[in-house]
């Protein structure tokens, strides 16, 4: 057993913050609550004096795509449509599962560096996703990424069985690329996928202007409408970016229980616009906060998306009050959590597998303690990430990766680079 004493405790069942323990045994936490007077009379691998700082649940990546790693800053400062097919499927067409599996490492690391335990990953090869995961003891819930060029239904059905039973790190979930990457008939293909394992489905939608009218001028239905219509929201799912949403999208979201994925440094920095994140949360949409990719944020800190999202919801209804920091921690993690099936990690509590972060309150930028939760989101950064663990395992502690060999994957991932690059 691990025990961590002399901490602060946001279990994320509510925003209070309390003094106590967490103990975990094996991958599971065993106790959060008061110091325990019995604690000599337990064997203990290490016992962790937390010095008072903070213990909680980790953060939850839930829209991401790990291995785009290798176009990080490559072809930065352009439209989506153009940086997408212009620049990004070029690329991706010379990449080997072998590249994904070392790209995506790459992104594990920096993860593990933003308090991340888990990412909802949205790529190909999905059997090198898994293996690299598991390999690193990352945990990983993939996403299907079927369009008309790359996979099929048939396909996405074989991994759905596949990576739902692979290990207790993975785990897999229905999804396609995109309405505009994806025709009628394979989304139908899709709904069918859905109904038959009562299942919800991912996709990215309304990430742009361009695309959402396009949507409307072919089908004569927002890509939200069109898609409850097709029968994919009938078990629920979840929309990555959700930027160009109306009053009628979000009753739908609301309707099917969809999960609207916020992507906040994306979004800026492709110029696609800013989510309306308030409407949602005054209409009570389910709300998860992703990076989105490294080569189009391009960073994978959930620190600087939950900052971002909460700040431009006050520009945007011009309202200092709007956006409660509180929900966006909350979407980082709780609804992050519960948005990839992840209910196992959502909070701290006994019987919870043990994804656990300790954040270090002594930096400057934490001082003096006001208010905990709204200093992570309007304060907080990667330097307080004092310690990630990963299913009762420590990853990441004081600056340093435990175990993983960092030049190798750096050396490894410069290698990939160069090839589809030159």
């Amino acid at each position: 057993m691990i025990r961590f004493y002399n901490a602060r405790i946001l279990t994320m069942k509510d925003m209070n913050v309390t003094e106590g323990e967490v103990w975990v045994d094996g991958a599971d936490i065993c106790y959060v609550g008061a110091a325990r007077n019995d604690a000599k009379d337990f064997t203990f691998e290490r016992e962790i004096d937390a010095q008072g700082n903070l213990i909680m649940p980790s953060f939850k990546n839930a829209h991401t795509h790990s291995a785009m790693t290798f176009a990080r800053t490559y072809c930065d400062d352009l439209p989506l449509q153009d940086w997408l097919y212009n620049k990004i499927f070029p690329l991706e067409a010379l990449l080997t599962g072998d590249d994904v599996y070392k790209l995506s490492q790459l992104a594990f690391l920096e993860y593990l560096t933003s308090g991340i335990s888990a990412c909802f990953d949205m790529y190909y090869f999905p059997e090198s996703m898994a293996k690299a995961s598991v390999d690193f003891g990352f945990r990983t819930v993939m996403c299907g990424a079927v369009n008309d060029f790359k996979e099929s239904a048939e396909l996405l059905e074989e991994y759905y069985n596949k990576y739902n039973s692979y290990d207790e790190l993975i785990s897999y979930k229905l999804g396609f690329h995109a309405e505009y990457t994806t025709s009628k008939g394979l989304m139908k293909s899709i709904a069918k996928l859905a109904e038959k394992y009562e299942a919800p489905v991912f996709m990215h939608s309304s990430e742009t202007m361009q695309e959402t009218a396009n949507c409307i001028n072919s089908y004569e239905k927002t890509p939200t409408r069109l898609f409850e219509k097709l029968g994919l929201f009938n078990y629920g799912g979840g929309a990555f970016h959700s930027v160009w949403v109306n009053d009628d999208d979000l009753e739908i979201y609301k309707k099917h229980g969809v999960w609207a994925v916020i992507n906040s440094g994306s979004n800026c920095k492709l110029a696609s616009g800013v989510a309306p994140v308030q409407d949602m949360l005054d209409k009570g949409v389910n709300l998860a906060i992703g990076t989105d990719g490294p080569s189009s944020n391009n960073a994978l800190d959930m620190f600087r998306e939950m900052h971002l999202t909460s700040a431009l919801q006050k520009i945007k209804t011009k309202d200092a009050s709007a956006c409660n920091p509180n929900k966006i921690l909350e979407a980082a993690t709780v609804g992050s959590a519960r948005c990839m099936g992840l209910d196992c990690c959502d909070v701290l509590e006994a019987g919870k597998k043990a994804d656990i972060i300790m954040i270090d309150l002594k930096r400057p930028n934490m001082q003096p303690i006001h208010d905990i939760t709204k200093n992570l989101v309007y304060s907080g950064s990667k330097e307080n990430v004092k310690l990630t663990m990963i299913n009762g395992r420590i990853l990441y502690e004081n600056g340093d990766f435990i175990g993983i060999d960092t030049e190798k994957i750096y050396a490894q991932c410069d290698e990939v680079v160069k090839r589809i690059t030159e």
